[in-house]
């Protein structure tokens, strides 16, 4: 994710100082103009959706929230007493977790953790998408798998964004350009301010079990959504 100006934790520490003014915006090319509401980034867990409250029940050991946002996800699990330490490439976003109390938390690129072992990482929130590009998932997991821990676990959510391409006979259309009909970009725009595009991936549960097991991990199905979204558990 683009950290040039740092629309999102900009946006981040302005909720969390009671300065929210709009909710940011996001344009791709998967899915065209949206909102990403900045409430939603502050929600505790009665409000998160079943698939994030049940890789929170399965987190265990020494954790590893990477791409944390507002840190919703770590300051739960810290409030359980576990050991959580949560990592995001936006300065704002860290500023905000500390700010809400989480006590271990670093601005930092998942690629320059190393020499450290986790029982659990987390990636909620789609945050495998931060690859970017599908041939680039099995050296991403290949790096998180030097992170883990003998009998640890990898838990992420993502989407098969496939219904997107569906008409209505049931029939797919895609471009032929395309190289995965999951890898989208993304620019983001706060208070009228615009950041630098970045790439991002959506992954199907297939694709990412046949990347995980190239990588010498096993990934398991553990729960699916009501909208093609589902959490996976990646082990070895």
């Amino acid at each position: 994710m683009s950290t040039d100006k740092d629309i999102y934790g900009q946006a981040l520490l302005d909720y969390q100082n009671n300065g929210f003014t709009e909710d940011i915006k996001t344009f791709s090319t998967l899915g065209g103009e949206d909102v990403y509401p900045l409430p939603y980034l502050f929600r505790d867990f009665t409000e998160m959706p079943a698939i994030e409250k049940k890789a929170l029940q399965l987190a265990k050991g020494k954790i590893l929230d990477i791409g944390c946002g507002a840190g919703s996800h770590s300051l739960y699990l810290q409030n359980k007493k576990l050991d959580v330490h949560a990592i995001d490439i936006s300065k704002g976003a860290i500023k905000t977790c500390k700010l809400r109390g989480i006590s271990k938390a670093n601005k930092q690129s998942i690629w320059d953790v190393k020499n450290k072992k986790y029982d659990t990482i987390l990636l909620l929130m789609n945050g495998a998408g931060m690859c970017g590009k599908l041939n680039k998932l099995a050296d991403f997991l290949s790096h998180l798998k030097t992170l883990l821990n003998k009998n640890g676990q990898i838990l992420l959510d993502s989407s098969d964004v496939i219904y997107m391409f569906e008409d209505e006979e049931g029939n797919y259309i895609m471009d032929n350009e395309t190289e995965y009909y999951g890898e989208t970009q993304f620019t983001m725009q706060y208070n009228n301010t615009k950041g630098t595009p970045f790439n991002w991936l959506y992954i199907d549960f297939e694709n990412l079990k046949q990347a995980a097991t190239f990588c010498g991990l096993q990934c398991e199905l553990i729960l699916q959504g009501n909208h093609y979204d589902y959490l996976a558990k990646i082990t070895f």
